[in-house]
């Protein structure tokens, strides 16, 4: 299993203290977390994006650029990159720059935002035509990917005539892709035709509704004929702390105001918002049987292991800087989460199973 964080950014008051982080703060808070997460044996660090709303990260790609020049082995992902609304050749070439910079990091994680109505209202576009838009990206980013020279005509951009990527990505051949989708039966078959990776976006609702989505998907990777093997990523919220009390109390308030935060935002850019994004907090429910993983490390890493295991997930990210969190909070806990809870992971992952040999 494979751990790493997740950053939408977030803009919201700390509603333990009252303290709100200017933009500069918080881009700065996460590249000091990228680097302690590649010191203490993350597999990487992925950046959201969104346009208009109260969340700062809007340009993904330059934050990830700035994390390549400060890290050596991280590996640099997008949570999600908006396929649907950037134009598909642009979007390839600002990550196949981050690709080069990074000397081959990248994993460029894309979903089509669907409910995010008002986005495609900013950028001009028709949200009834998200699908649509985001599998004509996707297939033409495949073909963009390889560095050869393209020859595409599509709906909704110019043809292209024989043009190729620039600059050439390191990760050549098989693009290190992702597609994020959990509501959809149809992205998840896209994903599979294509044979990239999917992202459940598991962080939102009860994680077993995402079971059915990853067995679609696997089902559609196996008809297409792909010789190498599917890989399904999950998201948490979480909060680890020095024992399962403190976290508790600490991550209460916090995940509170951020759902109250989040729910505000949905409604703003979609009237109708689907019922699993739009449910009441309950902590309980949502620390036990939802998508939030609290607890001291022992807690934290039995609770994600069977989370993982639920959606047989080959990568987690995990959200911890939501709802207004410190710094130096933010900073503690991803030591925490490197130092004391991926360390059982491995150890739990590399034990032989009851009645196997280990000579086997």
């Amino acid at each position: 299993m494979q751990v790493a964080l997740m950053s939408l950014g977030d803009k919201m008051d700390d509603p333990v203290t009252g303290r709100r982080f200017s933009a500069s703060e918080r881009y700065a808070m996460t590249l000091d977390a990228a680097e302690l997460a590649e010191r203490t044996g993350f597999q990487g660090y992925y950046i959201g994006e969104h346009h208009g709303i109260s969340y700062t990260f809007s340009s993904p790609a330059v934050v990830l650029a700035a994390m390549a020049a400060r890290t050596r082995r991280l590996r640099l992902g997008t949570a999600v990159a908006l396929a649907a609304n950037l134009d598909p050749l642009r979007m390839v070439e600002d990550y196949a720059t981050v690709d080069v910079i990074s000397g081959g990091r990248v994993e460029l994680v894309t979903g089509r935002g669907g409910f995010f109505e008002k986005t495609f209202d900013l950028f001009g576009q028709s949200a009834n035509d998200s699908a649509a838009r985001f599998a004509e990206a996707m297939e033409l980013g495949c073909m963009l990917w390889q560095g050869e020279p393209v020859h595409w005509e599509g709906k909704f951009r110019a043809p292209i005539t024989g043009q190729h990527l620039e600059p050439t990505p390191v990760q050549t051949g098989r693009p290190p892709f992702w597609i994020g989708g959990g509501s959809s039966p149809e992205t998840a078959k896209l994903a599979g035709r294509l044979g990239v990776n999917l992202m459940l976006p598991s962080a939102f609702g009860v994680p077993d509704k995402f079971i059915p989505i990853a067995n679609i998907y696997r089902e559609a990777f196996a008809a297409a004929g792909h010789k190498h093997a599917p890989r399904v990523g999950a998201c948490w919220h979480g909060w680890v702390d020095k024992d399962d009390a403190t976290a508790r109390a600490r991550y209460e308030p916090r995940y509170r105001g951020y759902h109250a935060f989040n729910l505000a935002v949905i409604k703003s850019v979609n009237p109708n918002p689907p019922p699993f994004v739009s449910n009441p907090f309950d902590y309980e429910v949502l620390s036990t049987k939802g998508p939030a993983i609290v607890g001291g490390a022992a807690k934290f890493a039995d609770r994600l292991s069977e989370l993982s295991r639920l959606v047989d997930a080959d990568l987690n990210l995990i959200k911890m800087d939501m709802g207004g969190v410190g710094r130096e909070e933010y900073l503690e806990m991803v030591e925490r989460l490197g130092t004391e809870v991926i360390p059982q992971l491995n150890n739990a992952t590399a034990r032989p199973e009851i009645g196997a040999s280990v000579l086997s």
